[in-house]
């Protein structure tokens, strides 16, 4: 399936065997989640959460779902959502444009609202910041992907969650405001990236 041309070109370029072993364990339990649910022709929903649904958990919804379309691993759906709602961080669009998404801001307030395009046949994918049990995500039958370490130690208990899976990453927000913020973002993209192209090429049709 072919995704926009200049994202389609950083896939390809994506070395899935960089992946300690240690990761891909990690890994694994996500892998088994969304094969099981393939295996019995039901949905594939996939609820990132962090605290506040402004940087890892956009990137990895966002990277999902784009993956989920490259390997063709049709029925997949995903969220992202937070502890609490702030905003998703500019740097995070500005990020994802120059890695080929195609990113339209809908709406103007304190919380915009963003449509990124990965695909020419495909609808947007919708972001803003919600709680992760906003009604925008699902209730019920879903997989809560836990990636950052605040929000898997601070929220013990996800209501409807079918499967808890903890995939943490750094926060990049550690270096805002400082000479390295666009090249952390773009690492942080680039590594969740990377992971979510090896979860869906695990994936057995």
């Amino acid at each position: 399936m072919d995704v926009n041309e200049k994202l389609n070109h950083l896939i390809e370029t994506l070395e899935p065997s960089t992946i300690s072993e240690e990761r891909k364990g990690i890994l694994s339990e996500l892998v088994e989640f969304i094969q099981s649910k393939k295996d019995k022709n039901l949905p594939v929903n996939l609820n990132f959460i962090c605290t506040h649904n402004s940087r890892r958990s956009h990137l990895s919804q966002i990277w999902a779902q784009t993956m989920a379309y490259k390997f063709n691993i049709g029925n997949v759906f995903c969220y992202s959502g937070g502890t609490e709602a702030t905003a998703m961080f500019p740097v995070v669009g500005d990020t994802l444009v120059n890695q080929g998404f195609q990113i339209n801001k809908l709406s103007n307030e304190k919380n915009p609202v963003y449509a990124v395009k990965y695909a020419e046949d495909r609808h947007p994918i919708v972001c803003f910041s919600k709680t992760f049990d906003a009604n925008f995500n699902p209730k019920k039958s879903f997989a809560a992907v836990m990636t950052c370490s605040h929000a898997d130690e601070n929220c013990p208990f996800i209501a409807g969650a079918e499967q808890r899976i903890a995939v943490r990453y750094d926060d990049p927000k550690a270096y805002d405001n400082t000479p390295l913020q666009f090249k952390k973002y773009e690492e942080r993209s680039l590594q969740i990236a990377t992971e979510m192209k090896y979860v869906f090429s695990k994936i057995k049709s």
